[in-house]
């Protein structure tokens, strides 16, 4: 499949590290998939490899990646590379080769260079690639991924709850829509856009919470600016409040 708008040049520069003998495809995943792109939406694009990349590999597609992503008029991107001997036949914790996202830009400037390391958010990520079907380069996903079983799914998506609050504050917005996603996930085994995550939380949210979920979704969405000053005493709470709710989900299960 051709790549979609916007990630022809991505998809390029992937191709032109790798080399196609060792890129086996390159699949589209995250909002793109699920439900469309939002305005604070990255690229998410999954690239399943023959073998790890080199240190050369690595620098090259690190400074192509800090190049485009979120410049002259591009998304920020999220790239990850997963070695497919790595993640087919499926393990837990699966290891991610190489992570690229603008997030971490601040210490890829420094001279940090991505590198393999166990990552339990490749099992959700895996999920909505293979859900998504998207590829834009190589063959669908199911050809190259093992499907992710549902135990090790919940794993991976509750896994990182406690690194999310300590991002609280710098990543507000983010870290409250991953919280109702995971929340969501939990409670109905499905994955949901953002949004859509958040819209299912808000019907089973106290309204004293609300309104700060409320803003997370609206600047999701562009119908709101980025801004918690107003609502800096309700941050906290709501978010202790959607842990809870993950950790009771999760007890359930």
């Amino acid at each position: 499949m051709a790549a979609g708008p916007g990630t022809d040049h991505l998809v390029a520069l992937v191709r032109r590290v790798l080399g196609d003998d060792d890129l086996l495809g390159v699949q589209l995943h995250g909002s793109a998939v699920l439900g469309g792109l939002r305005p604070h939406s990255d690229l998410d694009l999954l690239a399943v490899a023959r073998r790890s990349l080199t240190p050369r590999q690595r620098r090259e597609l690190l400074a192509g990646l800090l190049a485009v992503s979120g410049r002259d008029g591009h998304r920020p991107v999220e790239l990850t590379v997963v070695v497919q001997s790595d993640v087919r036949p499926w393990r837990y914790p699966p290891t991610c080769d190489f992570l690229y996202g603008d997030w971490l830009r601040a210490d890829f400037e420094r001279g940090v260079v991505p590198a393999p390391a166990p990552s339990p958010d490749l099992a959700p990520l895996l999920t909505m690639t293979l859900l998504g079907d998207t590829p834009l380069y190589g063959p669908p996903p199911a050809e190259l991924l093992d499907p992710v079983p549902y135990d090790d799914l919940v794993r991976g998506i509750t896994a990182g709850v406690p690194e999310l609050m300590g991002e609280l504050a710098g990543d507000t917005r983010n870290v409250l829509l991953t919280l109702a996603r995971v929340w969501t996930t939990l409670a109905t085994g499905t994955i949901r856009s953002k949004d859509a995550a958040a819209d299912w939380a808000l019907a089973r949210t106290p309204a004293r919470h609300r309104p700060v979920l409320e803003r997370a979704r609206a600047v999701y969405l562009g119908q709101a600016e980025e801004g918690w000053e107003d609502l800096a005493d309700r941050v906290r709470p709501a978010a202790d409040f959607l842990v809870r709710a993950v950790v009771e989900a999760q007890g359930a299960l």
